[in-house]
């Protein structure tokens, strides 16, 4: 079962780029997809102190990263 979620839409750039990122990687994680998902927009905010930007990623240590780069993701996924 994947460690990492993220909340973000599929149309999203920075979402696409994080995508394409686990892709690379070969990182399993859930996609939550918020595009008609009223609870999970209510989440990705609650994760993001009340800010609607996405994607929010959320790792196994619960550490969060918000609009990563693909550098800044990359660099989180070698430290883990």
């Amino acid at each position: 079962m994947p460690k990492i979620k993220m909340y973000g839409t599929p149309t999203c750039k920075d979402c696409v780029i994080a995508k394409q990122v686990f892709q690379e990687l070969k990182t399993d994680y859930d996609f939550i997809d918020m595009t008609n998902d009223e609870e999970a927009t209510k989440k990705a905010i609650e994760l993001n102190n009340g800010f609607r930007r996405i994607p929010v990623i959320v790792f196994e240590d619960e550490s969060i990263l918000v609009e990563p780069t693909a550098e800044e993701l990359r660099a989180k996924m070698a430290s883990d």
